[in-house]
């Protein structure tokens, strides 16, 4: 029997944690010296400016998605055949990923939602959760014709009524 996911936060800090250490170490580095700033307290160096094109973002956030996407698929190997429908179950590792590709596309300023991160998304429906049926039965709306008929017979129904009320209200007679 496979090994069930943790409910508490040690799950989510070690995913956190291994992401960090995946991809900080690579992305916070600047290879700049600070000289000559030591002799004041008040003065700090420089902070290094790394100029980010759109093709450097694309690929950045292209890596890190699949990073994102290794954890989800890790996170799901810990839940049973028969598990993989319960919302209870499954919905940590699922915001886990949602928040993984929305964080760095915020973070990266990439925009979110974006064509990639609806792609694991999409990919995450279809690889685990593509035999999940609702327990409710879904309602439609009506084909347009009954939909016309259920419109237009209150409203032709309403002059009716409002004349046979002013007819019968002509009669003269009194209302017992």
């Amino acid at each position: 029997m496979a090994r069930r996911a943790q409910t508490g936060s040690g799950c989510l800090s070690r995913g956190l944690l291994l992401l960090w250490a995946l991809l900080g170490s690579g992305l916070c580095h600047t290879d700049t010296e600070a000289e000559g700033f030591g002799q004041d307290n008040r003065t700090s160096p420089p902070v290094a400016m790394f100029n980010w094109t759109a093709q450097l973002v694309e690929e950045t956030y292209t890596n890190i998605t699949q990073r994102c996407w290794e954890l989800f698929v890790d996170l799901m190997r810990n839940v049973t055949a028969s598990e993989l429908c319960e919302w209870k179950v499954i919905s940590r590792p699922y915001s886990l990923l949602q928040a993984c590709l929305e964080g760095w596309a915020d973070h990266l300023r990439y925009g979110y939602p974006n064509a990639l991160a609806e792609q694991y998304i999409f990919q995450s429906h279809h690889r685990y959760f593509h035999n999940c049926t609702l327990e409710h039965q879904v309602y439609f709306d009506p084909p347009e014709d009954v939909l016309l008929a259920m419109i237009i017979a209150p409203i032709c129904l309403i002059p009716f009524l409002v004349t046979l009320v002013i007819w019968r209200s002509k009669d003269g007679k009194a209302q017992p």
